[in-house]
């Protein structure tokens, strides 16, 4: 496993790490977002889905309330929002399993338990001074370097 740490300067810097992470991914990757509220999670999981699916104005929302949005692409990207889920039981009801065929991006994956995916991308998002996010991801050299 690789690590690499970095500071975001910009909700830019976070979409151009976004990208670069989406051209790397392939089926069977799962990226687990953690960090508090407001730290970034959405916006890096948006124009990662974006990125995949080469269309920079497609509408992403989140699924917060819908726990799970998933997106047709090659390979299918499903978009998990676990704020509300209790634990590993809920999220076995929304398909996981099935979904880790393709790429999953996942909100909150604290909420996994024993679900979380052997070789996940952990990605790690923290606030710093203004609106400077620090980051820290670890996974394959493949998808981390």
């Amino acid at each position: 496993m690789a690590i690499r740490e970095m500071v975001l300067e910009s909700e830019a810097e976070t979409v151009a790490l976004a990208r670069g992470l989406a051209a790397r991914a392939v089926a069977g990757d799962a990226f687990l977002l953690s960090g508090p509220l407001g730290a970034g999670k959405s916006t890096l999981a948006r124009a990662f889905i974006r990125a995949r699916a080469g269309d920079a104005a497609l509408e992403v929302p989140s699924p917060s309330f819908t726990l799970v949005q998933v997106y047709e692409l090659e390979p299918p990207v499903a978009h998990f929002d676990l704020w509300r889920l209790a634990g590993e039981a809920d999220v076995e009801e929304l398909g996981f399993e099935a979904a880790l065929a393709g790429i999953v991006l996942v909100e909150w994956p604290e909420r996994l338990g024993g679900l979380v995916p052997a070789g996940a991308v952990r990605i790690g998002l923290e606030w710093a001074e203004g609106e400077r996010r620090v980051v820290r991801i670890e996974g394959p050299a493949r998808v981390v370097s």
